[in-house]
């Protein structure tokens, strides 16, 4: 049986908490963001967990963490 790879993208993406779930960052924070009001910017900040229904997948891409 071979070994199984980390999908080296979602490594780094993802973090795996204490109780099993992934956080992940926000999206949309990255560039062109002059058009983007404060209040938007403001409410982009910080992680968020990765919702259930993919919680499947990125426990596929990421078998070692």
């Amino acid at each position: 049986m071979p070994k199984l790879r980390t999908n080296r993208g979602a490594a780094k993406r993802f973090a795996k908490t204490g109780s099993g779930r992934f956080k992940r960052r926000q999206s949309f924070k990255n560039h062109i963001l002059t058009k983007k009001s404060a209040k938007r910017k403001r409410q982009l900040r910080g992680n968020s967990m990765v919702a259930a229904v993919d919680q499947y997948s990125v426990e596929r891409m990421l078998p070692t963490l």
